[in-house]
């Protein structure tokens, strides 16, 4: 193994009045804004490499600013995330910068944002998330979740909730946060999907399995894309399909 390619895409959805989502990948960060057509970056293997997606919590304030705040300070930690611990202690930072800004502004208080990504190691990877955003390991098999959802139990016959039990921030008064952090073995020709639930909610993990086993790099991200704004783009769209290469 020798690279690892990122294709990046982050789009507000058909009816948001704005995006709300942000996407780290290694140094490079996209924070609240929308991306024209999918953007491919290429790392090498060996130095930590993160690539995650941060959604703000809707229905409260500067969702942008919290998802923002995540993603930037995993580009900063970035090369030093080569345990389990240290992906966790970087979590719990996020966790602190996001209640420590909202403290300052009375315009940012309970704002918050789930986050999920991978750490990509020589080889392994460090799965981690918390909140609802997911990261998924597509195989010839279907679909595999590698995160955990931190959202209540489904009613019966409902197939997604927008509540979620723990996030970044969110509550008026600090709350600690557990994150979920598995490592799990890494091998040339994995590919993965890092995205929020404007994707997920939408958009059925069997039809998001057809495209993937369809299409790769910019075409599956579009088509991935396409699916959500077709089921009606309800919500910020930024996913990250990952690619290991030799």
């Amino acid at each position: 193994m020798e690279y690892v390619t990122v294709t990046a895409l982050s789009h507000p959805g058909l009816l948001r009045e704005h995006n709300e989502d942000s996407l780290v990948a290694g140094p490079w960060t996209l924070c609240g804004t929308m991306t024209e057509n999918p953007q491919t970056l290429v790392f090498p293997l060996g130095t930590p490499l993160v690539v995650a997606v941060a959604d703000g919590i809707g229905g409260q304030p500067a969702g942008e600013v919290a998802s923002a705040l995540a993603v930037r300070q995993l580009a900063a930690l970035g090369p030093t995330l080569d345990t389990a611990e240290a992906v966790r202690d970087a979590l719990n930072l996020c966790n602190d910068a996001v209640y420590a800004a909202a403290g300052h502004d009375p315009e940012l208080r309970t704002m918050g944002t789930t986050v999920a990504g991978a750490v990509f190691l020589a080889e392994s990877l460090l799965v981690f998330n918390v909140g609802d955003s997911r990261v998924l390991n597509t195989t010839t098999d279907g679909l595999r979740q590698v995160s955990v959802d931190d959202s209540p139990p489904l009613s019966p016959g409902r197939r997604t909730t927008s509540l979620v039990t723990q996030a970044l921030g969110g509550t008026p008064d600090f709350s600690a946060i557990t994150p979920h952090v598995r490592e799990v073995p890494l091998s040339a020709g994995d590919r993965y999907l890092v995205c929020t639930d404007g994707l997920t909610d939408p958009v059925p993990e069997d039809a998001l399995n057809d495209l993937l086993q369809l299409h790769s790099g910019g075409r599956a991200a579009f088509e991935l894309w396409k699916s959500a704004i077709e089921a009606g783009g309800p919500d910020n769209i930024t996913l990250g399909l990952i690619g290991v290469g030799e």
